[in-house]
């Protein structure tokens, strides 16, 4: 899905399309309404993020030329304009949604995101590299071949990936995956996380001696041939 972000900050414009661009988006910035007009020509975006007050005037006016020009392109605003009357306004004349600052830009993202879902049905997914998970559905792809979890592999898979980078305890595993199940030990995350790395690939998964397990990010990459797996 491509997003035209419309905003003259350039930090703020920066910040949205790294956060975007990491949920899988592909983003180019314009930094007011006649760079606007001359992305979408080339760019032709599924969904634009409006900023109101631009350099060269107030894209409010331009909303309904949007509609007409782009009928396919949905339109989110971003703007500091954020009374009650600019949203109804906004939405009025045709906006898809209204998004006040200052605001985080994951609030822009979930919004993307909830947007696609509604318009195209876009399911929730979570990318690293070559590998899709799909929380909801209990998919996981890898170069867009399906890979067959059991449950219990999922769900570890998917606490891990949801929190890149930190560093789980056996215990806290087997708390949030196995919870009140009677006669579960330590030894049963060892055996998911090896049986995991075996149908995935030994550097989703590192082992941190001592402490636990974490998610890389990077699984696709062996690091100097260092192998994770430890």
């Amino acid at each position: 899905m491509r997003i035209l972000i419309v905003e003259d900050e350039r930090i703020i414009a920066e910040s949205l399309a790294k956060a975007l661009e990491t949920e899988g988006f592909e983003c180019k910035i314009a930094g007011g309404i006649n760079d606007m007009y001359n992305k979408l020509e080339a760019f032709s975006p599924d969904l634009i993020l409006l900023d109101l007050m631009l350099p060269d005037g107030n894209s409010l006016n331009e909303i309904q030329q949007l509609r007409n020009d782009y009928p396919d392109a949905g339109i989110i605003i971003i703007s500091a304009k954020n009374t009650d009357l600019d949203k109804i306004l906004g939405i009025e004349l045709g906006a898809d949604d209204y998004v006040g600052k200052p605001f985080n830009p994951r609030e822009v993202v979930a919004r993307a995101k909830a947007y696609f879902r509604r318009t195209r049905g876009l399911k929730e997914v979570m990318k690293y590299g070559k590998m899709e998970i799909y929380p909801n559905d209990y998919i996981v792809t890898y170069d867009g071949v399906p890979v067959e979890l059991t449950s219990k592999e999922f769900e570890l898979l998917k606490l891990l990936a949801q929190r890149p980078d930190r560093v789980f305890s056996r215990e806290q595993i087997l708390e949030e995956i196995w919870k009140d199940e009677f006669d579960v030990f330590d030894r049963v995350v060892d055996v998911h996380i090896n049986n995991l790395r075996k149908k995935l690939g030994k550097n989703w998964i590192v082992t941190i001696r001592g402490v636990g397990y974490k998610f890389s990010k990077k699984g696709d990459i062996a690091e100097d041939g260092v192998d994770n797996a430890e």
